[in-house]
């Protein structure tokens, strides 16, 4: 592939973090991101890999978000590593003014990415054991250091690119399921416990060498734990619409890593955790088909009449327990 010149304010960076003297340098755009500009840029130390904020993400929706997301990234890194080593990129820069954080470029080669492994249907039960424990360390670890909350002060930010185009978005469209569903940004602003990676995504996972490594903490912020495990356990459920022939072990690394987490969450009641968890998960399923960030792959209507079907009842009726809304959506699934 055919390198492209690096956008000026990248060089300007790399250069004033001291990890390059060159006037001019070239890499290749990385695709797939909504929020941020993404480079894998060759330096004459190797190659980095370098993101810039965007102020309006790359969705149909009108969407905007402060770009100073990016210094609370490189700030959950920092504390994720500390947590659990590589279990995230090294960071190696971060240049406030011009909101471009630099870490470590991680080689395809060795570091497959959790969301295509899962579209091809190899939802293995270790990975996601594996995650589970990843997720709980690190909550675990900053819940132990509650003075690492005014490093975070990004309620606002978490509201705007989360709670917002997520829950409130989708309760306009929703008049019936409105008051469920804005109790659910009340209960997530009204549980801040720890750090919140805020965008737990199989897209957002890698599987490297020494297991998952998470991606993408944009959304970083101190909150609630139940959005972290809410927000994964989403996507398992919803990736039974995309590959359907493995929908049966979808359902066992929902369980298994939910098992796997409230296992190890010694900062709260886990029975707390996951109620709130439960009753949260149904209203992110709801979202990804009538909120601001609609799933890519869930294109016909019986998918999304499917997702409505068992999210508005469960908002309605919550569950106590994450396999409870498993059950549900299995068996809806089956007729």
């Amino acid at each position: 592939m055919s390198k492209a010149e690096v956008p000026i304010e990248f060089v300007r960076a790399l250069n004033e973090l001291g990890l390059s003297n060159a006037s001019s340098l070239y890499g290749n755009p990385l695709t797939g991101g909504v929020s941020s500009d993404i480079w894998c840029i060759e330096t004459e130390k190797g190659f980095v890999c370098a993101k810039r904020a965007l102020s309006k993400l790359r969705v149909a929706a009108d969407w905007h978000a402060p770009v100073e997301r990016n210094l609370f990234e490189a700030r959950w890194l920092k504390v994720a590593l500390q947590a659990s080593p590589a279990c995230a990129p090294e960071l190696l820069g971060q240049h406030p003014e011009l909101g471009v954080l630099v870490m470590q470029y991680l080689d395809p080669i060795h570091y497959r990415l959790w969301k295509q492994e899962l579209h091809a249907g190899n939802a293995d039960a270790n990975t996601a054991n594996a995650m589970g424990q990843v997720l709980s360390k690190i909550h675990s670890y900053a819940a132990r250091n509650s003075q690492l909350a005014s490093e975070f002060p990004t309620d606002n930010i978490f509201f705007e690119i989360r709670l917002a185009p997520y829950l409130l978005a989708t309760a306009e469209r929703h008049p019936k399921l409105a008051h469920a569903l804005e109790e659910l940004v009340l209960q997530t602003q009204n549980n801040a416990k720890t750090l919140v990676h805020g965008d737990v995504s199989p897209k957002n996972i890698l599987l490297g060498p020494q297991g998952p490594m998470l991606l993408d903490a944009e959304c970083a912020t101190w909150s609630d734990p139940a959005f972290d495990l809410a927000f994964c356990l989403n996507h398992l459920l919803l990736k039974c619409l995309w590959t359907p022939s493995s929908s049966s072990d979808f359902l066992h690394c929902f369980e298994v890593l939910a098992k796997s987490y409230l296992q190890s969450v010694d900062w709260e009641l886990p029975t707390d955790l996951e109620a709130r968890a439960a009753r949260l998960l149904p209203g992110l399923l709801l979202a990804r088909v009538d909120g601001k960030s609609p799933v890519e792959y869930v294109t016909e209507e019986h998918q999304r009449d499917h997702i409505r079907r068992i999210a508005s009842a469960l908002l309605i009726k919550p569950a106590s327990h994450l396999q409870e809304i498993a059950h549900a959506w299995a068996k809806d699934l089956k007729t």
